[in-house]
C-alpha cells in the first residue's frame, strides 16, 4: 500500500479511572488506503464506534497514534488540524438524535457551508444545499429544503446526515451503523448511494457494523476487519474473510448470519461455542479474551499468551496462532 490516507498506530482508549477503569480499544494497528473502504465488524461493546470516534476527532487516544495523511493528528498546529477535521467526516447511528430538531434542511446544511466559506453569500449556500439533497436522492430538493428532521422518514434523516457531512468535501467518511436504524427496505438504496458518493467524490469509508451481511454487501471488492473486545483479531480481503475466515470469532459471525435458502442453511459452517457469555470489560480474561468461548481454545497457550497479529498466507492477518495456516472445516447442519 503507498502512504495510508489514515493509520492507526497501537492505539488505545481507556475510560475510567483506578479499579474502574476500562480498556474500550487495546493498542490496535490499522492502515486504510485512499478510496478504500473498510468495514469495522464486531459485536456491541467490541470498540468499533470508539474506534470511529477517534479517528474523526471527536476523543482522543490515551495511546498511540493515529495519523492523516502521514502527519499525527495531536502533533498538528490549529490550522492543519482544522484542515484534518474537515477532510474527515462522520455519520452518526441515530438520525433522529444527529440533526437539530428545531433547524430546517435548510439550516443543517448552509450553516457549514457558510461557516467554511465553501459558497459565497447564502445565495450560493442555498443553490449549493439543493444541490447536496438532489446527490443523495432527495429529490425534488425544494420539496425537502424546508422541512423540519420530524417530517422527514429516518431512511430521508439520514440522507440529509449524508449531505451535511458532504457539504465540507471530505476526503474520509466514518459512517458508524450508518444503516442499522432504518428500515430493511431501504438498507440496501442506502448503501448503492454511499458506494456512488465514493467513486464521484474519491472518498474512504470506514464503514462500522455489527452485520457481517452488510459488510459483504457493501465491501466486497475492499476489506473486513472484525474487533472483539477492543482487539482486532482478523482482518483481510472480503471475499476470503467470508469464505474462509481464520478466527473462530469471524466463524462464529458468519454462523450467526442468516440465510433466505434452506440449502444454504444445510451446508453453513457451524460452530458451537464453550460459552455464550461475553466477558465483562472490567474483568477480561487473561491471554486471548475469546478463549472463555472458543472450541479451539489451547490450554496454557490461549489462556496465557496474548496473541498478536500476524500475517496470513491467504491474505491478511489473525490473531490465533492455532488456526492461521488451517482452513476452517464445513460441518453439515444437523
Amino acid at each position: 500500500m503507498a502512504q495510508p490516507i489514515l493509520e492507526l498506530r497501537n492505539v488505545t482508549k481507556t475510560f475510567g479511572r483506578g479499579a474502574e477503569k476500562v480498556t474500550a480499544v487495546d493498542d490496535i494497528s490499522l492502515a486504510i488506503g485512499d478510496q478504500e473502504i473498510v468495514c469495522l465488524v464486531g459485536e456491541s461493546g467490541c470498540g468499533k464506534s470508539t474506534t470511529g470516534r477517534m479517528v474523526a476527532g471527536l476523543i482522543q487516544p490515551s495511546a498511540g497514534q493515529i495519523l492523516f495523511r502521514g502527519q499525527d493528528i495531536l502533533a498538528m498546529d490549529s490550522n492543519r488540524y482544522k484542515e484534518y477535521r474537515k477532510a474527515v467526516q462522520i455519520i452518526h447511528q441515530d438520525p433522529y438524535a444527529s440533526l437539530n430538531p428545531t433547524q430546517t434542511v435548510r439550516d443543517i446544511l448552509t450553516t457549514p457551508l457558510l461557516r467554511h466559506k465553501k459558497v459565497s453569500g447564502r445565495a450560493g449556500a442555498e443553490s449549493r444545499a439543493l444541490e447536496l439533497l438532489e446527490i443523495v436522492d432527495l429529490t425534488p430538493s425544494k420539496e425537502f429544503i424546508n422541512k423540519y428532521p420530524h417530517q422527514l422518514s429516518g431512511g430521508q434523516r439520514q440522507r440529509v446526515s449524508v449531505a451535511r457531512a458532504l457539504t465540507v468535501e471530505p476526503s474520509f467518511i466514518v459512517a458508524d451503523e450508518a444503516v442499522s436504524m432504518v428500515d430493511v427496505s431501504i438498507r440496501v438504496s442506502l448503501l448503492n448511494m454511499l458506494a456512488r458518493l465514493r467513486n464521484e467524490f474519491k472518498v474512504t469509508f470506514l464503514f462500522i457494523t455489527h452485520d457481517l451481511a452488510l459488510a459483504k454487501y457493501f465491501a466486497w471488492e475492499h476489506r473486513i476487519v472484525v474487533m472483539y473486545l477492543g482487539r482486532i483479531v482478523e482482518e483481510g480481503p472480503t471475499p476470503r474473510a467470508i469464505a474462509d475466515p481464520r478466527h473462530p470469532y469471524t466463524q462464529a459471525l458468519l454462523a450467526a448470519v442468516p440465510e433466505a435458502d434452506p440449502e444454504l442453511t444445510h451446508r453453513k459452517r457451524q460452530i458451537e461455542l464453550r460459552g455464550a457469555d461475553i466477558p465483562s470489560l472490567l474483568h477480561l480474561p487473561p491471554g486471548c479474551t475469546f478463549h472463555p468461548r472458543c472450541p479451539y481454545c489451547v490450554e496454557g497457550e490461549c489462556d496465557v499468551h496474548v496473541p498478536p497479529l500476524e500475517e496470513i498466507a491467504v491474505g491478511g492477518r489473525v490473531a490465533c496462532p492455532p488456526r492461521k495456516d488451517v482452513s476452517v472445516e464445513i460441518v453439515e447442519a444437523a
